[in-house]
């Protein structure tokens, strides 16, 4: 098991990066504000208008750190990554697996089931914490319904099939999570998932955070030495990393979505940490962005006990561990998948 390191975000826009031996060295208006060694970081991420130079790309390509531009809102850019440090058999295996849907079927059913199951315990458990009699009841009539969703995804006989269950479990569950939020109601006010741009606080904030666990997500297949590109539950599109997207269905409802109500309820983030551009898009305020990486790092340090592998461990190396155990099942180490189910 790897140690978790941390993943340096820059956010603050003019920032340049240089290279100071086997550091990294941040500087803002001609002043080092920062200085890390390559080897205590997993990941790097850069925000909107911030530049590193070719040293630095050298450094952490050599060290095996990836590197992602985004913008600032957090709608991915480029990534930058060294040599592939996993074998080619594994991604010829990979790529087989994809190609064939016998093989593909039971890993989509896998991935399905436990982004019904979990996104059912996240509803279950903001039931148990409402006070609102109607909300409860709202809330458990749509964890049945996942229930069905997940039960009926388990023995979907094709990956359409499948994907037709995570629609609609995922409009189920969309369609109660304005239920949850009972910080500033009006504030954040949710009536569905809407993307580029979000058209609410909610929606922006899901967004946000959605982007910090797609890098983890990539990082973690990297350094595994699988392509996240190629996936089985997303089709295969230039410039997407469909496995990356596979492996975060699991993960959105009990690490993401989890993490923007607590941001929500606990009031650690204001009406006045949004904006709203004139196309009704709304976007985050520099401040809330770095609000919401400190406590996704924090969140990443707490410590769950993983169904599968049976050990106590990071919910930041979630991503990494589920991409071992995909890879052993590739290499045919594992006769089936099991996707992460949270408890």
């Amino acid at each position: 098991m790897r140690k978790l390191l941390n993943t340096l975000h820059v956010t603050t826009q003019g920032a340049y990066l240089h290279r100071d031996g086997e550091t990294i060295a941040v500087k803002i208006e001609d002043e080092t504000r920062l200085r890390l060694p390559v080897h205590t970081i997993e990941g790097l991420v850069c925000w909107g208008r911030v530049s590193c130079s070719p040293p630095v790309l050298a450094l952490c390509c050599e060290h095996g750190v990836g590197i992602s531009y985004l913008t600032e809102q957090g709608r991915f850019l480029a990534r930058v990554q060294g040599p592939v440090s996993g074998n080619v058999l594994l991604r010829r295996e990979q790529y087989r697996a994809a190609d064939k849907e016998e093989i593909a079927l039971p890993i989509v059913r896998s991935i399905v089931t436990a982004k019904i199951a979990n996104s059912r315990i996240v509803l279950l458990r903001a039931a148990r914490e409402s006070s609102i009699p109607d909300d409860k009841e709202a809330l458990r009539a749509v964890a049945d319904k996942l229930t069905l969703e997940g039960t009926e995804s388990m023995k979907a006989t094709s990956i359409d099939e499948a994907r037709g269950h995570e629609g609609m479990a995922g409009q189920l569950y969309f369609s109660v999570f304005d239920l949850m939020v009972v910080g500033d109601k009006e504030a954040f006010s949710f009536s569905g998932r809407t993307r580029r741009p979000p058209r609410d606080r909610v929606n922006a904030l899901l967004s946000f955070i959605y982007a910090l666990l797609r890098h983890d997500v990539e990082s973690a297949l990297e350094s595994v030495g699988l392509d996240p590109a190629v996936g089985f539950l997303h089709t295969d599109r230039p410039g997407r990393p469909s496995l990356a997207l596979d492996l975060m269905e699991e993960l959105r409802a009990p690490i993401a979505d989890r993490l923007a109500l607590t941001l929500i309820n606990r009031r650690q983030l204001q009406c006045e940490d949004f904006v709203e551009q004139e196309g009704g898009g709304i976007l985050l305020e520099e401040k809330a962005r770095k609000t919401i990486i400190a406590a996704w790092q924090a969140r990443k340090q707490e410590e769950v006990e993983h169904p599968f592998i049976e050990e106590r461990i990071p919910l930041g190396l979630i991503p990494y561990v589920q991409s071992l155990i995909l890879a052993r099942h590739l290499r045919r180490g594992l006769d089936a998948y099991p996707a992460f189910l949270w408890k």
